[in-house]
């Protein structure tokens, strides 16, 4: 192995070491994650784990933007144009294919082109995960936490009916006359 094989810091790795280790270091985060719902799901059961997990999808989802907030100095309560650039420093941004449009000046659509998480479960021969409570949860979360004027709206999310070409979409809105 080349530069990784004999790097005893982080500090040793090329740049694009460095690039593959982040989207690794996201892997392992959304493992976790997976496995955390799983093991919660087999002990208690679908609907406890749906519940539990969109309480720590809540309280991550407002940590990962305060954090992106500070670390790209975007300022609070600057509207869909810093949302927007907020999501893309998200993990999932990593993971996942994902787009956004402005059809105006006072609408965001976020699109998930594709997800991990529902890819591998399709391999594995099970249905979708249905993330639509705790998506509802998260994606308001984070919004409101770049900007509390924000609104957020599922269009669809599993278990709604496929086909569609996306994993999962939402619109976000301020008020026309805040935006």
């Amino acid at each position: 192995m080349g530069v990784r094989g004999g790097a005893d810091r982080i500090e040793d790795l090329t740049r694009e070491d460095l690039l593959e280790l982040v989207q690794d270091m996201a892997r392992r985060w959304l493992a976790h994650d997976g496995l955390w719902f799983q093991a919660v799901e087999r002990s208690h059961g679908m609907d406890e784990a749906i519940a539990r997990d969109a309480e720590a999808w809540r309280e991550f989802a407002a940590n990962e933007g305060r954090r992106i907030l500070r670390f790209f100095e975007i300022p609070e309560g600057a509207g869909l144009d810093a949302l927007e650039r907020a999501l893309r420093f998200r993990l999932y941004a990593l993971l996942n294919a994902q787009e956004t449009e402005r059809p105006d000046e006072s609408t965001l659509i976020f699109r998930m082109r594709t997800c991990r998480v529902q890819e591998a479960r399709r391999r594995k021969g099970l249905p979708d995960f249905p993330c639509k409570p705790v998506g509802c949860v998260e994606y308001s979360s984070f919004a409101s936490t770049v900007d509390p004027r924000i609104k957020t709206e599922v269009i669809a999310c599993p278990p709604d009916p496929e086909p569609r070409d996306y994993a999962c979409a939402w619109r976000f809105t301020l008020p026309k006359s805040e935006a």
